[in-house]
């Protein structure tokens, strides 16, 4: 989540979409994170069903981005429930 919250340090440009608006290929984390890409597809696809993060298909390529109206309200909820 912390990679594709600050994707241009993260990522190398894509030729498909870009990193900011468009999301990260799920190729270049799967890269990133040495993982299979259908292993990535199937955790971002819990990411998405959370409401966490956004994905954006462009020709034959997945992009994800985070949600941070989301993350936030995670977050706030997380510490109420830890006080």
């Amino acid at each position: 989540m912390q990679w594709i919250s600050d994707p241009l340090p993260n990522f190398k440009p894509q030729s498909d979409g870009d990193l900011v608006d468009d999301g990260v290929c799920v190729g270049s984390i799967a890269t990133k994170i040495g993982l299979s890409q259908p292993t990535v597809t199937k955790h971002m696809g819990i990411l998405e069903n959370a409401g966490l993060v956004s994905h954006k298909k462009l020709k034959n390529w997945v992009f994800y981005k985070p949600n941070s109206k989301a993350i936030d309200v995670a977050m706030k909820k997380i510490v109420e429930d830890l006080k």
